[in-house]
């Protein structure tokens, strides 16, 4: 398998090259070069093998001539081995036809887990088989960056800079970052938001002189390794649900695009879903985008769910890029009109095209608190408030005969404030996490500028290579 940048002008590569690249060096992101596409019968020969084996079915054509079949597999049961539930991915059923898939079970109670693991094992091959140590750095909002931490903490090969915005994350979520002291990680806190922090990541790897001395890569969902890992849960609940013999539709509560994204391409494999509903909080770009083909940014303000506090969807991209007929030009006319000018012009037919399949939704806090109210009354379920309004956007794009996915991407204890407040409980955190407020924290506060970031980096680096 090879992969093309959506801007056209980077050097085409294979699975180990795009997954340490991360970005590619014209701005783009790496799309495959062909899409792999399973037949009725591939699909049906999937159903009842556990989770670890189907990732690796799903995931073998991305990797090949990269990563042998076996190896992959092999990766695929120790990452997912350590995940509090025995089915990795379990459906609950919340009403008729309409179910909540939950994807929190692994060590840092977020669905990044289910990519991350598996990532961490991916470098550490590549790496191996290259004689390379790289420098990841990558932005969050909450859930990357402690999930990315979890996977890659003392991994001889990688060094691990994380940036999130200050004072803009769960204090669970900042802690699960800040209190993990191993001597391969780095936490600095932005002076900004979210969108800055990716821009700096993206910034960082347009620098090219910086680039090659700190050798950087990438785990946000820019590197595209990232969401071909999260392809396979979708598989997993549309097959238990009678795909390919049933259609089904998912909903998504989706930030930066990426989550969602893996849904589009388990379509474009061959699986028969007919609608993908997109949940946004007040920070709702995608969703005035798919009501109004307004594609404008605003600015960030803090909300119950932090992890969608996003402006710019950077994977966003790579739906363009396909929906443009894979026009690497148009693509980035586009991208750099937006960047330039914080609206994109997204062509009529387009939007069409992009709304024949997406809907989208906005709930604002006192809607997200309401809902995460009404799931714990009437069907006995404790939502986090990302998770409730991806069951929201569910419920309004529902089609009669089709069941409806809500991924759950993360344990209502992530965010103790906001359930406490919809419903008057405090969910505990599981047992490995009990004391994790008592635990020391270590980060850097730094100027939301590429300087001062790109000194912080540099300074993490030649400390332990000291």
């Amino acid at each position: 398998m090879r992969y093309v940048s959506t801007r056209g002008q980077a050097p085409i590569r294979d699975f180990s090259g795009v997954l340490l690249a991360g970005l590619a060096e014209d701005g783009g992101l790496y799309m495959p070069e062909q899409w792999p596409e399973f037949s009725a019968s591939d699909w049906r020969a999937m159903r009842g093998l556990t989770y670890p084996e189907l990732a690796a079915r799903v995931m073998a054509p991305f990797t090949a001539g990269a990563i042998d079949f076996e190896t992959l597999r092999e990766m695929c049961q120790a990452a997912y081995a350590g995940f509090a539930h025995p089915a990795i991915v379990p459906l609950v059923q919340l009403d008729h036809e309409l179910f909540t898939q939950e994807l929190f079970h692994g060590p840092t109670l977020a669905f990044k887990d289910l990519a991350m693991q598996l990532l961490g094992r991916l470098f550490d091959h590549v790496l191996r088989q290259q004689d390379r140590r790289v420098t990841i750095v990558g932005a969050t909002s909450g859930d990357t960056g402690s999930a990315a931490i979890e996977a890659c903490r003392d991994r001889e090969r990688l060094e691990v800079v994380i940036l999130h915005p200050l004072g803009r994350t769960s204090e669970v979520q900042r802690r699960q970052m800040t209190t993990v002291l191993s001597p391969n990680i780095a936490n600095l806190a932005v002076e900004g938001t979210f969108d800055d922090c990716q821009d700096l990541v993206k910034a960082m790897f347009a620098d090219a002189p910086f680039r090659d001395d700190m050798q950087l890569s990438a785990v946000n969902s820019i590197n595209w390794a990232r969401v071909a890992a999260q392809i396979p849960y979708y598989v997993a609940s549309a097959l238990a649900l009678g795909a390919p013999d049933r259609e089904v539709a998912f909903a998504v509560p989706t930030g930066n695009f990426g989550n969602v994204l893996a849904a589009w391409a388990a379509r474009r494999m061959g699986l028969p879903i007919v609608r993908l509903a997109v949940g946004s909080n007040h920070n709702d770009i995608l969703s005035r985008f798919l009501g109004a083909n307004d594609m404008s940014v605003r600015g960030v303000t803090p909300s119950l769910s932090p992890s969608m506090d996003i402006q710019v969807s950077s994977n966003f991209e790579r739906l363009l890029f396909e929906l443009l007929g894979r026009d690497a030009t148009a693509t980035a006319a586009l991208m750099t009109g937006f960047r330039r000018e914080g609206r994109m012009a997204v062509p009529d037919a387009v939007w069409r095209d992009a709304t024949s399949l997406f809907h989208g939704l906005t709930l604002d806090d006192a809607a997200t608190s309401a809902e995460i109210r009404r799931l714990h009354d009437q069907a006995g379920y404790l939502a986090d408030p990302h998770t409730a309004i991806g069951i929201s956007a569910a419920r309004a794009a529902r089609i009669p005969g089709v069941p409806m996915v809500a991924m759950a991407t993360a344990h209502p204890a992530k965010f103790p404030d906001a359930i406490r407040a919809a419903t008057g409980l405090t969910p505990p955190l599981p047992e490995h996490l009990a004391d994790l407020y008592q635990r020391p924290e270590r980060y850097r506060v730094v100027a939301n500028r590429l300087d001062a970031v790109e000194d912080a980096v540099r300074g993490a680096v030649l400390k332990n290579a000291a």
